[in-house]
C-alpha cells in the first residue's frame, strides 16, 4: 500500500455532512457525520442578501428547501446567469437571514435516497457560524477535534454583485480562533484567482479544487485559455503549490473509467502532487451503485480500500461510517491522527 503524503491515515471530509442519512448542508447532517466518524465536516457557503454565509449546495435553493411552497416568495422566482449558465429559481442573495430561516431543508436527490424524504421540512439553513458553533461544542463532548473544511461557491459571481464571500469567511474564522497553518480547517475553491488572493491574507490551509472536465470560472472571465487538466500538469502542480496546500480532486482524474464504467489504472496524479509538495484529497465517495464504478455495484468498500492504497490523503464521502470502517480495517485510527497537528484556539 503506498502511503499518504505525511504518512499519517487519510481524513475523512463528510461531504456536505452525512448527506447519505440527513438532507445535505443541516446541522443535522454535520452532528451525524461527527458521530459516524468523520474528521471534517464540509459546508458550501453562499451569502445571503445582508452578507451572512450559510451553507447551500447552491445559491439556487428550489432542489435543497421548501421556498417553491412559500407563497410569499412566489415573486422572487427569477433567472440568473450564473458561471454562465442560465440557472431559474430562488435564490440566497435575494433572501435576507431572517427570511432564510422560515424555510426547511429537503433531500436533494429523493429518488436516490428515499429513506432521507421522511426529513424533509424538519431542519433550517444552518449559518456558517451555527456550523463553527456545532463543531466546537460536539469536538468537546467526545473529546476529539472535529475540523471544517468550508468551500467558496460561485466567488467571482458573489463578488460581481457586491457579496463577497473571502472576508466574512476570514472574519469568522478568524474571530472563533481559526488561525495559522496548523488550524483544523481547509478552505477550497474551484476557482484559482480567489485562492491566489486568499493566500496573501491568511496562513489557514487552501485547497484548490480540480473538476475533470472545464475550466475555473475565473479563466473563463479573464480570458485565461487554461483548464483544469492544465492544473494538473507537473508545472500545474507546482504553481498550485505556490498558493495552496492540497487539491481537491475528482476521484475519476486518480483513477479514470472506459466507457461502460468501468475502471481504468491508476494515473500517476497522486505521486506527482505529492512530489509538488501537495495533499490530494479526492471526491465524492457514495454508496449508491449509480455513482459507483462497474467494478463495484454493491461494494462502495472496495473503491475506498482502492483509493486508500493508493496513498489518498483524504475522501470527501456522503456516508462517513462507510469510509471510517475501512480506515479501520486497513489499520487507520480516525481524527487523532489528522494530517494537521492539535489546534489550539
Amino acid at each position: 500500500m503506498t502511503k499518504t503524503f505525511t504518512g499519517k491515515p487519510p481524513i475523512i471530509i463528510a461531504h456536505r455532512g452525512a448527506s447519505g442519512y440527513r438532507p445535505e448542508h443541516t446541522l443535522a447532517a454535520y452532528e451525524l457525520a461527527i458521530a459516524l466518524g468523520a474528521d471534517y465536516i464540509e459546508p458550501d457557503l453562499v451569502s445571503t442578501k445582508d452578507g451572512v454565509l450559510i451553507a447551500r449546495h447552491e445559491n439556487e435553493i428550489s432542489e435543497t428547501t421548501d421556498v417553491a411552497r412559500h407563497t410569499e416568495f412566489a415573486g422572487r422566482k427569477t433567472t440568473k446567469i450564473i458561471d454562465g449558465e442560465p440557472k431559474t429559481g430562488w435564490f440566497t442573495e435575494d433572501f435576507t437571514l431572517a427570511e432564510l430561516k422560515t424555510l426547511r431543508a429537503k433531500e436533494r436527490i429523493p429518488q436516490l435516497r428515499p429513506q432521507n424524504i421522511f426529513y424533509d421540512g424538519l431542519f433550517e439553513i444552518p449559518t456558517f457560524q451555527e456550523i463553527i458553533d456545532l463543531v466546537k461544542k460536539k469536538s468537546a463532548e467526545i473529546n476529539r477535534q472535529i475540523g471544517i473544511y468550508p468551500e467558496t461557491k460561485h466567488p467571482s459571481y458573489f463578488k460581481s454583485i457586491g457579496l463577497p464571500l473571502e472576508k466574512p469567511l476570514l472574519t469568522t474564522l478568524s474571530a472563533n480562533g481559526y488561525r495559522g497553518a496548523n488550524a483544523p480547517v481547509f478552505i477550497q475553491s474551484f476557482e484559482v484567482s480567489n485562492l491566489q488572493d486568499l493566500s496573501t491574507k491568511t496562513d489557514l490551509p487552501l485547497v484548490q479544487l480540480v473538476n475533470n472536465s472545464g475550466k475555473p470560472y475565473d479563466f473563463i472571465v479573464s480570458g485565461n485559455g487554461s483548464t483544469y487538466t492544465d492544473l494538473i500538469t507537473t508545472s500545474g502542480l507546482e504553481e498550485i503549490a505556490k498558493y495552496a496546500q492540497a487539491i481537491g480532486i475528482h476521484k475519476n482524474l486518480l483513477v479514470s473509467r472506459d466507457s461502460t464504467g468501468k475502471l481504468l489504472s491508476p494515473t500517476s496524479l497522486i505521486i506527482n502532487a505529492h512530489a509538488s509538495g501537495l495533499l490530494v484529497h479526492a471526491w465524492t465517495f457514495r454508496n449508491e451503485d449509480h455513482f459507483l464504478p462497474l467494478d463495484f455495484q454493491g461494494n462502495p468498500q472496495g473503491e475506498y480500500d482502492l483509493f486508500f492504497k493508493l496513498g489518498i490523503d483524504g475522501v470527501f464521502s456522503d456516508y462517513p461510517d462507510t469510509a471510517y470502517a475501512l480506515n479501520q480495517n486497513l489499520g487507520f485510527e480516525s481524527s487523532s491522527h489528522s494530517p494537521l497537528p492539535p489546534f489550539d484556539s
